[in-house]
């Protein structure tokens, strides 16, 4: 389960200065009375934001872990919602001035091959959208009167990044938001495949006699 850590430190600072060493879980989410055998368990490494550890707790009645994450940092995803900010903004901005989608996305991922840099870019759309989507269903009045676009919201609220402030006005809903804002994991819909009608083994039916 992950936890959100709220800090004032820019996400270079709360690196620099190991912030999650003084981050801490007081209360086990589950049991909030205690006995439950919770306890510090192993941190781990995020690859990006390069550097940043995330600490973790351990309840044993609950048989469940509890990662405190701080706002700048994306959930179940590899990267920092700054970072996805960025790519989004660029690409409303870009496409506003006429650029194709396939442009874009090979502008801002020129390092991996051109449907990967796309689908790339595809996944962070569809995360702003969700992200906005929640925002106007919590506090409707940001946007009002206003396209639903990452660089309205951003304007709007004046803030270094609206996906962290979206966080920050969303907190009660987290546990059940969409990640990478969010704390619920991301589903995929598996397609169903019609069975196809099979024959049993054997000889094939007698053929009805014609009357």
């Amino acid at each position: 389960m992950i936890l959100r850590v709220t800090s004032e430190l820019t996400s270079k600072d709360y690196i620099t200065q190991r912030g999650w060493e003084s981050a801490s879980l007081v209360r086990c989410p589950l049991h909030p009375g205690g006995g439950c055998g919770m306890r510090r368990h192993t941190s781990y490494e995020r690859q990006n934001p390069a550097g940043l550890v995330v600490p973790r707790w351990y309840c044993r009645k609950g048989h469940t872990t509890f990662s405190l994450v701080p706002d700048f940092a994306a959930s179940y995803v590899s990267d920092s919602l700054p970072a996805i900010e960025a790519a989004v903004l660029a690409f409303e901005a870009q496409s506003a001035a006429g650029a194709t989608v396939a442009a874009i996305a090979e502008s801002l991922r020129p390092d991996i091959e051109l449907q990967g840099a796309v689908r790339w870019l595809a996944r962070r759309r569809v995360w702003v959208a969700a992200a906005l989507t929640l925002l106007v269903g919590i506090a409707p009045q940001v946007l009002a009167g206003l396209e639903q676009t990452l660089t309205c919201a951003n304007a709007r609220m004046a803030t270094p990044c609206a996906l962290v402030r979206v966080r920050e006005i969303a907190a009660g809903q987290l546990p059940h938001a969409p990640a990478p804002v969010g704390f619920s994991r991301r589903t995929r819909k598996r397609k169903v495949r019609r069975r196809s009608v099979q024959h049993r083994t054997g000889a094939d039916p007698p053929v009805p006699t014609q009357l």
